[in-house]
């Protein structure tokens, strides 16, 4: 991926850590702009995603939201025509920075995607640790098996996978699947989890599992995901971004705040329009 420097320096100061006593990172994105080839995609965008905080990333289709969350792990650059400028710091520590290795970013910078992807021929035990060796974590057969029991109850499957933890993670349900896909995720210890819409293909009860284990992981792991269910920002997250892109300019955060802020008083009469139903 090719950068492009077209911000000033005084615009790309780090953003100490917050002291909070929460394990989770403080991760800061500073006026990031996205092309893809000459298509810009995403404009100066800046957001604070503090530690112990879900911040949900809303807007309509097309806004760049996904984009932005793929920025955050360093996902966009496996894009052969994509560019970016600005910084992303985790912790004060800018991960686009030279000699910063990518496996090491997504170590700390998990990621769950919209449609559950476990690996259909391993099992369900195997699914969990398949990012060990990717990240290089090697752990004993006893700290293996206490890894995917934690792993699992974090992400609300192990009660109901504890006694076929060798059948294939394909055979799960829907719902099931992605609840594995997170505790894979969870594995690896990560700073921060990902999630783009990760509920949208789930059943209400599958649903409400995921936000459950959001709730109980927050505190642990920083947590961001992208939404277009706005019933599910409201309950899930404490702070939100509202992206915009119209008429073919590039995606900004029009507005960003507290969640209650932002559906009960927001600053700009586009996002009350937007979770009030009235476009998008």
């Amino acid at each position: 991926m090719s950068a492009i420097q077209e911000i000033g320096p005084e615009s790309l100061v780090s953003r100490p850590q917050l002291t909070t006593g929460i394990t989770g990172a403080r991760l800061d994105a500073v006026n990031v702009s996205a092309w893809f080839g000459t298509n810009r995609v995403l404009s100066r965008v800046s957001l604070s995603m503090p530690p112990g905080t879900v911040t949900a990333l809303i807007g309509p289709s097309g806004c760049g939201k996904s984009t932005f969350l793929r920025i955050l792990n360093r996902m966009h650059e496996l894009v052969p025509s994509a560019k970016l400028a600005g910084q992303v710091n985790l912790s004060g520590q800018d991960i686009y920075a030279a000699g910063q290795r990518i496996t090491e970013t997504r170590k700390r910078i998990g990621m769950v995607f919209q449609k559950p992807n476990p690996f259909p021929a391993m099992s369900i035990a195997e699914n969990v640790t398949a990012g060990l060796k990717l990240v290089g974590i090697k752990v004993s057969r006893s700290e293996r098996e206490e890894l995917i029991e934690r792993s699992l109850i974090r992400a609300g499957l192990w009660s109901e996978v504890r006694n076929r933890l060798r059948d294939p993670g394909g055979a799960l349900s829907g719902g099931q699947q992605q609840r594995l896909c997170i505790a894979r995720a969870l594995a690896v210890d990560p700073m921060v989890l990902l999630m783009d819409e990760p509920c949208s293909a789930l059943d209400p009860t599958s649903t409400r599992r995921v936000e459950d284990t959001i709730h109980e992981i927050k505190d642990e792991v920083t947590v961001v995901i992208v939404t277009h269910n706005m019933q599910q920002a409201a309950r899930v997250s404490e702070q939100c971004a509202f992206f915009l892109a119209q008429q073919g300019t590039p995606g900004v955060i029009v507005e960003a705040g507290t969640t209650e802020k932002i559906f009960n008083s927001p600053n700009d009469p586009r996002t009350e329009d937007y979770v009030n139903g009235r476009f998008g």
